[in-house]
This record gives structure tokens, C-alpha cells and sequence, in this order.
């Protein structure tokens, strides 16, 4: 990485929130030890920056107390708006940013998504931040890259990889589509930006693949094009709408697609439509496949979430389904995505175990199922996988 490529950056790191500091007020139940126990003073001395394990920060004794965390993150415009991680900030009470000169700004958090994990914050008081540039294009697999952020407090740190790969699928929802860096990035590096040579943001970090808990090399960070779309979402209305078709989807397997007589494996097949959903009342059917949404081809169910999500509640969409075996093209209008719910599927699992009219959700084994006898060319007898917890056994 030649010195003269990185001059853009270095302009630009003036822009980094070297530490996102939050705090929330704790209860003595967030000590999981007794007070003054062999194992409570243990972790109080020993437990570093995130303080007892399990949480965010360190925590008072027997009367409760204040729990602190740390991120990183950084501005993108000069009157103080700055993006971070909507984990950073949940639950804050109190949010601080402490900038590239070593000042410290009180901030108030203006929206957050937790579908994604972005939060946008903002520091009042100020017209001259630096801040940093959201890049418009895509980075190319084996791209230089320079993660910066706050690791384990120690304040601001520059790191430097490849692209590794794009569209990746973390299993964190249906709208994963990370960028895979392999820079150095640690636990603290939440929020913080990843550069291009150019001195551009490509993405945020948010998570990292570790069997031991530090960096192996493998990072994961939100692509510039989200971010953009959502916090401009955040700062006109404190939240993100998305689009909603009210179906519950599940993969099209190569047995799916040869039951159904599907010439690839492609779409996402409906398990069953929502009564009285955007779905529904367009006219889809358990058993069909979505295979292009206005022209667009669907590859998968996780794609097809994604293409829904982007979209506008309100606006009218061509939907080509694959029904019985014959191509249909159907006109929908958008809802809107509730917060309840996850994508375009209809996850509504509630309590008592049931998930929607005709499935079951199976909550010790993470699994939803509908009869064979719902979804087309899977049999009569016996129940169908339609949905499956990403963190269930």
C-alpha cells in the first residue's frame, strides 16, 4: 500500500469519532455474582473493558450503578450527524463522542435500525465537524482497504486488508449482504468506518468472525449503498420504512424444484400468504414461486426480502409467479414493513407457539412447520420446515 495512495485518507481521518461512549443506568441484577463474592472481585479487576461478562461495561456493586460501553463511529456531515451501530447505542442512556482532537461531545441518538444495525447520532453546537464521505460505488473484490475504529478502548486505530468478498450472509436476518474484510478489526471497532484509498467510506464495521475473540482476519462491514438509504431514512424521520408483501418464504431446495417442475433453482417459494396481506389479495397462493419482482430476477428467498425491503410502502409492483407450473403475472401494492416482523415473510409467532394460520413454530427447536398437504408437490402426510431460527440448536 503505497504512501501515495493513502493521502486521500489521511485528510479524512479528522473525521472518525474515535470513541462512542454510552451509559445506562444498572441494577443490581446486572452483577450475575454476588456482591464482594470471590468471582465478582475477580471480574471487577480482571474484566477489562467490557467489565463483567455478558454485557457491555463495568457495573456497580450491591446499590447498582452506571454501565458503560465503547464503539467507534464517524461524521458525514459538518453540523455533526454521525453514524455508528444500533448496538452500540441501544439502550443508552446517555451517549458521548469523543472526536480525533481528544474533545468530547454529548450526543443524542436521532434514530436507529436494528434490522440492519445502523444509528445515526448527532452532536448539536457544532458547523465545522470534518466528516467523511459515503463512497458511491461498489468495491472491487481485492481492493485495499483501511478499517479505523476504537479497539478495546484504546482509542483511534488504523488497520489495513483486502476485499475479501462481497454479499456475504452472517445469518443476522434477510437483509445481510456484508462486505468481508480481512483488516484487523476488533471488539470496539462497532460503528467505526472502512476506507477506500480514495479516502471514501465502503462500509461500516459491525461484526467479526472469531473462534477465540479477536481478529482472525475475517470482518464484516455494511455496504456504503445501505447505509446511505437507511440513514437518510433516519434523519428525515427518526426510522426506516420498508416494503411488505405479508408472505412467509422459504428456499427452493433442487427436490423443491424438481417436485414443482422448475427448470433452475431459483425464486423463493411461498409457504403460505398472509390473509388479507399485499400477498393475498394480489392473488398469491401457497405453493407458488416468486421468480422476478418488476423485471428483476429473484436468485432466493433472502434475495427477495432484500428487493421488498428497498422498496416504498405504497408503491405498485409486477410480480411473476410460477403457478402450477405456469408462468403468472400479478400487480401488488406495498405495505408496510411492521416492526414486529421480519422482511417480506409473515413471521408472527407469538407465545403460544403458533406462527401464522396453518404453522406451528417449534420454539426449543427453532423450527416452523405447515403440513406437507399446504405446499404444493411436498406429499400429504407430515409437516414441512418453513422457517428455521439462525441461532436455534
Amino acid at each position: 500500500l503505497r504512501p501515495s495512495r493513502c493521502q486521500p485518507f489521511l485528510g479524512r481521518k479528522r473525521s472518525i469519532a474515535e470513541k462512542v461512549t454510552t451509559g445506562e443506568n444498572a441494577s443490581p441484577e446486572d452483577n450475575p455474582f454476588p456482591p464482594n463474592s470471590p468471582m465478582e472481585r475477580f471480574f471487577r479487576r480482571f474484566g477489562g473493558p467490557d467489565g463483567f461478562p455478558g454485557g457491555r461495561g463495568g457495573r456497580g456493586g450491591r446499590g447498582g450503578g452506571q454501565m458503560t460501553g465503547q464503539g467507534s463511529g464517524f461524521f458525514i456531515s459538518a453540523d455533526g450527524f454521525a453514524v455508528t451501530n444500533n448496538h452500540v447505542v441501544d439502550g443508552a442512556d446517555k451517549v458521548e463522542v469523543t472526536a480525533d482532537d481528544g474533545k468530547v461531545h454529548t450526543a443524542k441518538v436521532i434514530g436507529t435500525d436494528p434490522r440492519t444495525d445502523l444509528a445515526l447520532i448527532k452532536v448539536d453546537g457544532v458547523s465545522n465537524m470534518p466528516f467523511a464521505k459515503l463512497s458511491d460505488g461498489q468495491p472491487r473484490i481485492g481492493d485495499w482497504v483501511l478499517a479505523v475504529g476504537n479497539p478495546f478502548g484504546l482509542g483511534g486505530t488504523v488497520t489495513a486488508g483486502i476485499v475479501s468478498a462481497r454479499g456475504r450472509d452472517i445469518g443476522n436476518g434477510p437483509y445481510d449482504d456484508f462486505i468481508q474484510i480481512d483488516a484487523p478489526v476488533n471488539k470496539g471497532n462497532s460503528g467505526g468506518p472502512t476506507f477506500n484509498t480514495e479516502g471514501d467510506v465502503v462500509g461500516v464495521n459491525t461484526a467479526i468472525y472469531s473462534p477465540s475473540g479477536g481478529s482472525v482476519g475475517i470482518a464484516f462491514a455494511i455496504p456504503a449503498s445501505t447505509v446511505k438509504s437507511v440513514v437518510q431514512q433516519l434523519k428525515d424521520k427518526g426510522t426506516v420504512s420498508r416494503g411488505w408483501i405479508g408472505v412467509q418464504i422459504q428456499q427452493v431446495t433442487p427436490e423443491i424444484a424438481d417436485s414443482l417442475g422448475l427448470k433452475k433453482t431459483e425464486g423463493a417459494l411461498v409457504a403460505e400468504p398472509q390473509a388479507n396481506g399485499p400477498a393475498a389479495k394480489a392473488g398469491v397462493e401457497s405453493g407458488d414461486v416468486i421468480t422476478r419482482v418488476n423485471d428483476q430476477p429473484v436468485k432466493d428467498a433472502r434475495e427477495l426480502a432484500r428487493t421488498i425491503g428497498s422498496m416504498a410502502p405504497g408503491q405498485t409492483v409486477k410480480l411473476v409467479v410460477v403457478h402450477k407450473g405456469q408462468d403468472k403475472i400479478l400487480s401488488m401494492t406495498l405495505g408496510e414493513l411492521p416492526n414486529a416482523k421480519a422482511a417480506s415473510a409473515d413471521t408472527d409467532q407469538k407465545d403460544t407457539g403458533k406462527s401464522g394460520r396453518g404453522t406451528v413454530t417449534v420454539p426449543n427447536l427453532g423450527l416452523t412447520l405447515a403440513p406437507a398437504n399446504s405446499v404444493a408437490g411436498a406429499g400429504k402426510e407430515g409437516v414441512v420446515v418453513t422457517d428455521v431460527d439462525p441461532n436455534s440448536p
